[in-house]
């Protein structure tokens, strides 16, 4: 067997990687090794009990401060020892986290080959969202393996010179893993939300779920967004506000100085993936700076209103099913309004970031990753390079580069 080491530190790292680890489940040569990696401790076991995973090996990183340098300096020796312990095959890395850059720069310097899961997405801002955006940068120039969810973030690695490496276009397992865990319809675990569905049923009210979190919002950005929360609630009677907090101490004092008290704002801790995905099934309308969400909310037709001024996931506004709004409390509340007062809904399983398949030809991608023969597995690989220039399609032998253009 060959270990691929699948590395998490935050809670949509384990909801993206957990389906890359039911793909390998039963794979005959490739071995899932889930690392968490401890950026966030707690959340990461909570999202893996979703799909019935855990841990295989857990980080010891100590962060009383919670800083960034603290927290890479803690990974890279954790990290590189597990490396020459387990002597992977493999490490997949997923977005632009501090986890998923010190993943790679740790496995980098000890030559084992990185595949990034959402590789491609940009901004072209390093400031927003900060650090993603930098880290995803980094990640690109070290990945061995590019994983993008859609033709447009495998158009931008072409765009920055990376033609020559193997870009697989496979959509995303964000998709992948909310197709799943809304099939199993489990109910909600949460008592507060347990108590908001009964009252939504009861009154026949509306959901708007509300997510934020980004640094680069913290202060007055975010204080401007949870006022224009607050706004959505007091101008539209027939709606309650579901809030799943992130635990931040940032964020979460935040949170409770402007939206307490409202009786018709609901403010938890973080959501497990069901509850999360319950909400988001009946929700009316998003609000959120989250680029899970954007990812997941097309599959059951819900409009989101992106609480940034630039998105990196171009395509879901692109296709109509998102919205930048920024964090101006006045746009914030008129396109809230003009959805809400539409009623508007959008075509349900036109999903532009995939088909719920990605983890398939993720595990594909993975296996050439390895030198496992081409036709090793029957696993479908739509490989779509949008991009005019030829030399693009070059390959690395055994890895494999192909357009359907």
């Amino acid at each position: 067997m060959e270990e691929v080491l699948l590395l998490a530190g935050t809670r949509p790292e384990a909801v993206k990687i957990a389906p890359v680890a039911l793909a390998l489940a039963d794979h005959p040569v490739l071995r899932p090794v889930i690392v968490h990696g401890g950026q966030h401790a707690g959340v990461v076991d909570q999202a893996l009990r979703a799909f019935g995973l855990r841990p295989d090996v857990e980080l010891d990183v100590p962060r009383p401060t919670g800083g960034q340098a603290e927290l890479v300096a803690g990974l890279l020796p954790e990290l590189d020892r597990v490396l020459t312990t387990r002597e992977p095959s493999a490490v997949l890395v997923q977005g632009g986290t501090t986890t998923a850059l010190a993943g790679a720069l740790a496995a980098f310097w000890r030559g084992v080959p990185v595949a990034h899961l959402d590789a491609g997405l940009r901004t072209g801002d390093l400031a927003g969202p900060f650090p993603e955006e930098g880290a995803r940068q980094a990640i690109a120039r070290l990945a061995a393996l590019h994983l993008a969810p859609s033709d447009d973030a495998a158009a931008a690695l072409v765009g920055e010179g990376l033609g020559d490496r193997a870009i697989v276009v496979t959509g995303s397992t964000a998709v992948d893993a909310v197709q799943r865990t809304a099939a199993a319809d489990l109910p909600a675990r949460d008592p507060r939300l347990a108590l908001l569905e009964q009252v939504l049923d009861e009154r026949s009210e509306r959901l708007v779920l509300v997510t934020a979190h980004r640094r680069e919002s913290w202060g007055e950005p975010l204080e401007r967004v949870l006022r224009a929360v607050r706004a959505v609630a007091d101008r539209h009677p027939d709606v309650r506000v579901l809030l799943p907090a992130h635990p931040n101490p940032a964020v979460r004092s935040a949170v409770v100085d402007v939206l307490g008290g409202h009786e018709r704002i609901v403010v938890t801790g973080p959501l497990d993936h069901s509850d999360l995905v319950r909400a988001l099934r009946r929700a009316a309308l998003v609000l959120t700076d989250s680029g899970g969400l954007q990812e997941e909310a097309p599959s059951f037709g819900v409009p989101v209103l992106v609480l940034r001024d630039r998105t990196e996931r171009t395509s879901a506004v692109d296709s109509g099913s998102a919205w930048l709004v920024g964090t101006d409390p006045v746009r914030i509340l008129a396109e809230a309004g003009w959805v809400l007062g539409a009623r508007l809904r959008l075509p349900v399983g036109r999903n532009p970031f995939g088909d719920g398949c990605a983890a398939t030809r993720v595990r594909g991608a993975l296996e050439r990753l390895v030198g496992l023969p081409d036709d090793f597995s029957a696993a479908p690989l739509p490989v779509r390079v949008p991009v005019r220039d030829p030399r693009s399609f070059l390959t690395r032998p055994g890895i494999g580069l192909s357009s359907t253009r």
